[in-house]
């Protein structure tokens, strides 16, 4: 989210509760049905927040890739979309709270762009060459 907002806090309620307390407290609802943030068709909520921000980044397009395939179980979308996914229900089940998950995670989404970014053509140097 720090391509919109560097100051940004999330609410994290009941699922049935989201728009509702959105409503309250003028947060944006994520993720939920019902929200302008959410799945639509193949896409993901994080394909929505590109959409609705107009974010323009190859980067973030290509990162937001392989967040689709792992968030909609289309893992043959990229390469990296099963060991997103797989990431992602290690979090889920290493943490209970949901702010220090978010933490985590924002680490990996982060080291993911920068990959799409500057790090594809990196290689392994092993064995070394003798």
């Amino acid at each position: 989210m720090r391509f919109i907002d560097k100051e940004a806090e999330f609410l994290y309620v009941p699922a049935k509760d989201v728009l509702e307390i959105a409503r309250k407290t003028g947060a944006i609802p994520y993720d939920v049905v019902g929200a302008e943030l959410t799945h639509d068709g193949e896409l993901c909520s994080f394909d929505a927040v590109i959409a609705k921000y107009q974010i323009k980044d190859p980067a973030l397009d290509q990162l937001a890739t392989i967040v689709r395939g792992a968030d909609t179980s289309r893992l043959e979308l990229a390469p990296q979309a099963a060991g997103l996914y797989a990431i992602s229900l290690g979090l889920s089940a290493l943490f209970t709270d949901d702010h220090e998950m978010l933490k985590h995670g924002m680490l990996i989404y982060e080291a993911l762009y920068t990959w799409c970014r500057t790090c594809q053509k990196e290689e392994h140097n092993w064995p070394p060459q003798t």
